[in-house]
């Protein structure tokens, strides 16, 4: 198994290895809303362009009233980053401590955090074998150790395994009585907003919820997401940040996304819809198992005997990209991850991922 820190979304990079323009690649491997930016969005951002002029509003002010309406809580419990990458990178930089734990599989990045903050890092690695279900009795085991912060993210990232808040609130509490700050990685909780922890830890404080705009607003190349906590460790963290990391287009981009209510609930509608369709059509490919998911995505298992280096080249020969999931610790190379997208490029995914199978069974 790689440890490398490659990711989905590197569909630039792709397309200029293959020699061909990045519109002629079908990306599966970035985790973005199928519809794109809600409509205000663009027309937003170009407008935007006239403030250029002027340095961004270091405090994100704008936005951050926006944030506040959405999520209930007051605008000194957020703060703004330029994507939630940002905020994974300066925590490790700020908190006391020196030992980390991570739920996996996970985004690599929590361990590069950890690492580049000179933290020791661990994992505690969820089984395929039970559907990736986290055992809170390993886990209060685990903590027992002896760690001053632990990453969790929900919906699972790449699993989209999903914990319901009761047990979020569990493991809290086990987080408390070790004395570890919570960082919950909520990047993808958009697609299923009733189950968010953000008002528990918004109030009680000893961890931080993060959220990114980048995947359900469909805006990546803007890079926005941001937190939700506690007031002391939100001005911990807005006292640390790198000034005027978070652009005006960006910032403004925000907020036009969050005043459409009508787009977020068509969002959450058509992924939920596309999502079954898509688990249908991959359950009847032979030698694929899929995983229940609450996100825009999907980890599938190859039982055939075939990787997903071997699959994800083959499906780039037909300008479609898949994610590799070798290099999430507690995978290896028979899992690959999806993205969520339209129904038309769904079928088109499922017509190719038919034609390669029954190729390599010859």
């Amino acid at each position: 198994m790689t440890t490398s820190a490659d990711h989905g979304g590197t569909v630039f990079a792709i397309a200029r290895s293959l020699g061909i323009q990045s519109n002629e690649l079908l990306d599966f491997s970035a985790n973005i809303n199928p519809l794109g930016p809600a409509p205000a969005v663009l027309e937003a951002v170009c407008s935007s362009l006239q403030r250029v002029l002027h340095y961004p509003d270091r405090e994100s002010f704008e936005l951050r009233q926006a944030l506040a309406g959405v999520h209930r809580v007051t605008i000194d419990n957020l703060v703004v980053a330029n994507g939630s990458t940002e905020l994974i990178y300066l925590l490790p930089r700020i908190l006391p401590g020196a030992r980390g734990l991570i739920i996996a599989p996970a985004f690599s990045e929590y361990a590069r955090a950890l690492d580049r903050a000179g933290w020791q890092t661990e994992h505690l690695i969820l089984s395929p074998d039970d559907g990736f279900a986290l055992s809170l009795d390993k886990l209060a085991e685990k903590l027992a150790e002896g760690f001053d912060l632990l990453f969790l993210c929900n919906p699972a990232n790449p699993t989209g395994a999903f914990l319901p808040l009761t047990v979020i609130m569990e493991v809290q509490q086990l987080c408390r009585a070790a004395g570890t700050f919570l960082v919950l990685d909520e990047a993808f909780m958009d697609f299923r907003e009733g189950e968010s922890a953000k008002g528990l830890i918004a109030e009680s404080g000893g961890g931080i919820v993060l959220r990114s705009m980048t995947k359900f607003f469909a805006i990546p190349g803007l890079r926005l997401g941001y937190a939700i906590g506690h007031v002391d460790v939100i001005r911990q963290c807005a006292d640390q940040l790198e000034p005027w990391s978070v652009n005006t287009p960006a910032q403004i981009a925000g907020v036009a996304s969050l005043a459409d209510a009508g787009y977020r609930e068509r969002t959450v509608r058509y992924v939920s819809t596309e999502r079954d369709a898509l688990v249908q059509g991959l359950a009847d490919l032979p030698g694929l198992a899929t995983f229940p998911s609450a996100a825009n995505y999907l980890l599938v298992e190859m039982q055939n005997g075939f990787t997903a280096a071997a699959l994800k080249s083959r499906l780039l020969e037909k300008r479609i990209l898949i994610r590799d999931c070798a290099n999430f610790q507690g995978l290896d190379g028979r899992y690959f991850r999806v993205a969520v997208r339209t129904g038309e490029e769904n079928r088109r995914l499922l017509d190719a991922l038919g034609e390669v199978l029954q190729e390599s069974s010859r």
